[in-house]
């Protein structure tokens, strides 16, 4: 789409980042993209794009740009439903009055490099949006703020769970991520997983996983699920108080999880 004088930075697995000149340029792309995709359904599988958009200075290295603007606007993309545009309130300020109303307050957030709460808001993009949910201003609408990564230590192996790397599989199969050799491990024992903006221990097993947190209480999961905070550690079919070699230690990370 030439006439927004869009470029394309990179590529990212299935997503893709580009910059733009002003607010109301990208919003537009954005807009056209979310018009041509849905103009052109065809299959059982459609395809669906989320976008985020956040207006602010980069940090420009050959063709590459990093820095708080270009994390947020990652954490607004991954926020964003199949279908939506999600801009900051920044954005929206910097918006020509032709495109202001297109744009509603759906939820806050806190976005990196901010000194508080955004407002961030949905492009309309759709001519007919009969369909839309009407936001009620009354309930409380605060998304999770970006909170870091995970990482998992074992021995000498270390894997940090995060935007690019969402899922991790712990257990004795050898196709597992993190491999373990007690006895009393499932195969595919337990995982941990990154889920918009939180992260979940999930128990698979026989025997339970065991999560001891940095406040000494010690969780037993069994076929089931709890989010990983803090730092702490992780026992698969033994508890802390027996003999077991196996000991995954995990450390929240509290840099941006969508360097990008």
């Amino acid at each position: 789409m030439p006439q927004f004088k869009g470029r394309l930075v990179k590529t990212l697995g299935d997503a893709i980042m580009c910059v733009f000149p002003t607010a109301g340029a990208a919003v537009s792309a954005a807009a056209e993209m979310q018009a041509a995709v849905s103009d052109t359904q065809e299959g059982e599988h459609p395809l669906r794009i989320h976008i985020g958009l956040h207006a602010g200075p980069v940090l420009v290295e050959a063709d590459d740009v990093f820095g708080d603007t270009v994390n947020a606007a990652a954490f607004l993309t991954n926020v964003a439903m199949a279908d939506q545009i999600l801009i900051s309130d920044v954005t929206e300020r910097d918006l020509p009055p032709t495109l202001k109303h297109m744009v509603r307050p759906l939820f806050n957030a806190v976005l990196k490099g901010g000194s508080g709460e955004s407002a961030i808001c949905q492009v309309l993009w759709r001519v007919d949006n009969m369909e839309l949910t009407d936001v009620n201003l009354m309930a409380p609408r605060v998304v999770g703020a970006d909170k870091g990564s995970v990482v998992l230590t074992l021995h000498d192996e270390r894997i940090r769970v995060d935007r690019w790397r969402p899922l991790v599989v712990i257990g004795r199969a050898d196709e597992c991520d993190m491999v373990v050799t007690d006895h009393f491990a499932s195969r595919r024992h337990c995982s941990v997983r990154f889920v918009r903006t939180s992260f979940y221990l999930v128990d698979h097993s026989a025997n339970g996983t065991y999560l001891t947190l940095s406040s000494g209480d010690e969780i037993h999961l069994l076929r089931g699920e709890t989010v990983v905070e803090g730092s702490g550690e992780i026992r698969l079919g033994r508890s802390r108080t027996e003999q077991g070699e196996d000991v995954i230690s995990f450390q929240r990370d509290r840099r941006s999880q969508y360097r990008v």
